[in-house]
């Protein structure tokens, strides 16, 4: 789940008497076990629910199914009422960038690019991903996208680990993105994750000296997102003042993992391959 860098640090579920901790933090390795596990159920819901959607279900239907299997492996759905979010997924159609709510009234047809987006929270800790998926047979320019968005996030990942910078990170998905002809939203940014939903730092997906190039350290846990237009990057947010919508309305496909920095690479906790 992407949200703007003002609600990072901010906790999913209700704060605890202590004071919020903030800055970023190298998970032990009690804690990063326990991420094993939040994660695995992300990537398990993920993993079924790409394989059961199909033209005529609402997003509503797979936004009931992500929650009921969500709290049957034990853990809570993490976006269910962060800041007010109604839904235990985000489920965002062609246009819709990200932050899509789930509605009965909103059906999956053939030739859709569906964004899901979701994640748990377990045992104090929380995985998050996202994935798109082609609804049946979709045209060149919506696979193309959706390959490119996937592609573009094994980019970044494959920069990590200890002692290298995220701009690292940025700079490979960038230079991906663009080689193929598609723009990176920039409104939104990958994250630190773990204790928080949202945590420092902020992962960007494009070069810049606006935010912090954060050196890399192992122990840290980081949701890493790129967002592609097939047009121009620029969004904006509806009424619903969640549902962010490219401007030009063109397609938009989106990829998540949790990843762990390791001192000589990486682990990609949300994992569908390994399931």
């Amino acid at each position: 789940m992407n949200i703007f860098s003002n609600l990072l640090s901010q906790a999913t579920q209700p704060a605890p008497a202590k004071k919020q901790r903030r800055g970023i933090e190298i998970k032990s390795p009690r804690e990063i076990e326990i991420m094993r596990q939040s994660a695995t159920i992300v990537a398990t819901v993920l993993k079924e629910i790409s394989e059961l959607v199909k033209p005529g279900m609402t997003t509503a239907d797979l936004d009931a199914y992500a929650e009921k299997r969500i709290r049957e492996m034990g853990a809570t759905p993490s976006f269910k009422g962060y800041h007010g979010f109604p839904g235990s997924i985000c489920s965002s159609i062609n246009n819709e960038a990200v932050h899509g709510i789930p509605s009965p009234k909103k059906f999956i047809r053939a030739g859709d690019v569906l964004k899901v987006d979701t994640g748990a929270y377990y045992q104090g800790f929380h995985g998050d991903s996202c994935i798109s998926i082609a609804v049946g047979e979709v045209t060149q320019e919506a696979a193309k996208l959706i390959r490119v968005a996937e592609e573009a996030l094994y980019k970044g990942i494959e920069q990590v680990k200890a002692g290298v910078y995220l701009l690292d990170l940025a700079g490979a998905i960038e230079d991906h993105v663009k080689a193929n002809g598609f723009s990176i939203v920039e409104e939104f940014t990958g994250h630190g994750v773990g204790r928080n939903l949202h945590e420092e730092p902020s992962v960007f997906n494009y070069r810049t000296r606006e935010m912090p190039n954060v050196k890399l350290r192992a122990g840290m846990t980081l949701a890493i997102e790129p967002i592609l237009n097939a047009g121009s990057r620029h969004t904006r947010t509806l009424s619903d003042r969640w549902t962010a919508v490219t401007m030009d309305n063109s397609l938009s496909a989106q990829f998540e993992h949790t990843v762990l920095v390791t001192e000589t690479g990486y682990e990609i906790l949300t994992d569908r391959s390994k399931l």
